[in-house]
């Protein structure tokens, strides 16, 4: 135990995910929770009202970001630390390679967040963490609108794979699993919405509700009833993806059918 407790707030606007982030910080000996968070506006209440050692900052937040709030605690000259909670956010992974603050990956696991708590602890002795803060911002907005790269999960690794490498992404349960021509795994972005925002428009078009192609990748159209088409995908199953009735009208026309 540290004679002085590592105070935080936590910013999530999943109450489940926030819940569980706030139940493993309270098993981590010298860390206090002092405030929780519903969005990036209200974090940054907190965090000015509190100021305190370390902000928990979910990703993807409404109102404000947490790379936005971020941004804006530099802004005002914080000696705060933040550790970004990331649902495979590929321009988040790769700023976070030179452990500027640190990242915990969605979903959050016991030991790494343990370790980033530690990271925070040993950082702010070694240095102003102004300094770590606006070399993460500088980065990350350079990253902002690069697209070419999605993290998938593996079993127990993650790999980048090329966006136009995707063939397709379906939900499927509670998770979205994608398809590329060599691989096959899950991303944890919570919706296909998401994912689609972070993929060129032309290119991935949601043709169902629960399907998300790549027009590039359909090997076959097939036609089906009340003049519907089902897609049959490039990958080594031949997957067949159905058209939804909204979507196939657009579908006619981009192919002339």
């Amino acid at each position: 135990m540290t004679n002085h407790p590592l105070t935080a707030v936590v910013a999530d606007d999943e109450q489940l995910a926030r819940d569980e982030l706030c139940f493993q910080l309270t098993q981590i000996d010298g860390v206090e929770i002092v405030s929780q968070a519903t969005d990036g506006l209200q974090a940054l209440d907190e965090i000015a009202r509190l100021n305190p050692d370390v902000a928990f900052l979910d990703v993807q937040m409404p109102g404000l970001t947490g790379f936005e709030v971020a941004r804006r605690l530099l802004e005002n000259g914080t000696d705060l630390a933040v550790v970004f909670v990331t649902a495979f956010d590929h321009r988040a992974i790769e700023a976070f390679e030179v452990n500027a603050v640190d990242y915990v990956l969605k979903p959050v696991e016991p030991a790494r967040l343990e370790q980033a708590v530690g990271r925070v602890r040993k950082r702010r002795a070694e240095q102003p963490l102004g300094d770590q803060l606006e070399r993460l911002v500088r980065m990350m907005a350079g990253q902002k609108d690069r697209r070419n790269q999605i993290a998938i999960k593996l079993a127990e690794r993650i790999v980048l794979v090329q966006a136009d490498d995707i063939m397709y992404a379906s939900l499927t349960e509670d998770s979205i699993n994608i398809v590329t021509g060599q691989v096959s795994g899950t991303s944890n972005y919570r919706t296909l919405d998401e994912l689609q925002a972070r993929l060129d428009p032309d290119v991935f078009w949601r043709v169902h509700r629960s399907h998300l192609v790549n027009i590039n990748k359909i090997k076959e159209i097939v036609p089906w009833f009340s003049r519907n088409y089902i897609l049959r995908m490039r990958d080594a199953k031949a997957t067949e993806i159905p058209v939804s009735r909204s979507q196939t009208r657009r579908l006619r026309e981009y192919l002339k059918l």
